[in-house]
């Protein structure tokens, strides 16, 4: 029933051009990867212009958040992707001449990367709001972080398709997919400007409460530290079995397993609190990270990867919600996209500590980056529930609300 809500809020062509929409971000780093591999003739360069690429992408985000709140969803959503597709067009153009010109375009590329993911949440919780029913923001999340993880699962499965047609084919795909998908569903899709502005005396309920923001973004730079490391893990365990593709298929199992987890989460109980989500899905990303572990020794790789990619898409369903709560409305693009940028900052990081690691202890090493980023973000939410309790400031669950607190900006 929440899923069939959605359609009826929505509009059915939402979903396709929105899942289409956001493949651009799924297909970016391995289309950049392969492109100036086959340019250069290595892998170094091309991983550090990679790297570079998703520190920009950490970076623009938040940008493209604080522009978005302040010109409206569409004006920013189509002028990112007409920036974006401009700036593989210049990568491509520059991809066979001197290296500083081709990093410069790989940051670019990240720069201007459309933030579909962390703007289609905004969207959501506004149209929950306007049809005053609650209940369907868990649906939509749910919806959401499905989608997500099976865009990272058909992207490089769609790069790695095309790229036997050429070293180009992946970058053109990707431009193909902003113009037919990224650009569209913005002009379609996305808010307007309200052209309302909050009086001068109202701006401090804008500002954005910086204290559960930092506990939210950390909170996700740890989910992708163990993106990143498990990365690497299924890489390594692929080499030793001499079968390199092998790690593509392990990973596409940790990715879809999460996907259907998450959807599962649209028919959890609403009297499962936010804050109870927060810790108990925690711990299960804990707990999955364990399983991976263990389940190396003693039953397969590709079993405990699929089972662990469960505990993935309920963790940070819950930080999306986090976020969605915390934000004050006319802040809350810039807030996702806070949250949002998190992810591949701690992705590289995972890669590069995670892949130091393998270097010396193979798989194992690489999954010690993992059971500790799971491990802290265990610890964080468990610290930053115990003190939003001790201080009665009820920023993660406001549900019963209190009268509202005077510090409650810098709870956490």
């Amino acid at each position: 029933m929440s899923y069939r809500s959605l359609l009826r809020v929505a509009g059915a062509g939402f979903f396709p051009l929105g899942f289409l929409a956001r493949l651009p971000y799924a297909t970016s780093a391995l289309s950049t990867l392969v492109l100036l591999q086959s340019t250069t003739h290595g892998y170094a360069f091309a991983g550090l212009a990679g790297a570079a690429q998703s520190i920009a992408i950490a970076v623009g985000g938040p940008l493209v958040g604080i522009m978005a709140d302040r010109h409206g969803h569409r004006t920013v959503g189509a002028v990112a992707a007409v920036a974006n597709f401009a700036s593989w067009a210049a990568l491509m153009a520059v991809s066979h001449g001197s290296r500083t010109s081709v990093l410069a375009a790989a940051i670019l590329v990240g720069l201007t990367q459309p933030q579909v993911g962390p703007l289609v949440r905004v969207h959501w919780s506004r149209l929950v709001r306007a049809h005053d029913d609650p209940g369907l923001l868990s649906a939509a999340l749910s919806y959401e972080a499905a989608a997500d993880e099976v865009s990272f699962v058909a992207g490089p499965a769609l790069v790695g398709a095309v790229a036997a047609l050429g070293p180009l084919a992946p970058a053109a795909l990707t431009m193909t997919l902003i113009a037919v998908s990224s650009l569209p569903f913005a002009l379609r899709h996305a808010d307007r400007p309200t052209g309302q502005h909050t009086p001068d005396r109202n701006r401090g309920a804008q500002r954005l409460p910086r204290r559960p923001l930092a506990v939210v973004f950390l909170a996700m730079v740890a989910m992708g530290t163990v993106f990143g490391a498990v990365q690497t893990t299924v890489t390594v365990y692929a080499d030793t079995i001499d079968e390199p593709g092998a790690a593509g298929l392990m990973y596409a199992g940790f990715g879809i397993g999460s996907a259907l987890a998450g959807a599962a989460c649209a028919w959890l109980p609403r009297r499962f609190s936010l804050r109870a989500r927060y810790v108990v899905f925690a711990a299960a990303l804990f707990a999955g990270m364990l399983v991976l572990a263990g389940g190396t020794r003693l039953v397969s790789v590709p079993a405990a990867v699929a089972l662990a990619g469960f505990t993935v898409a309920p963790y940070m369903i819950s930080l999306y919600a986090l976020t969605e709560r915390l934000a004050p409305a006319e802040r809350a693009a810039v807030a996702m996209t806070v949250l949002c940028a998190g992810g591949p900052l701690g992705t590289a990081a995972g890669q590069a500590v995670s892949g130091g690691l393998a270097q010396s202890h193979g798989a194992d090493g690489a999954l010690l980056v993992a059971l500790t980023a799971a491990g802290g973000a265990l610890l964080l939410a468990v610290s930053a529930v115990l003190a939003d309790r001790n201080r009665n400031v009820w920023i993660i669950d406001r549900t019963p609300a209190p009268p509202a607190l005077p510090e409650t900006a810098d709870a956490v």
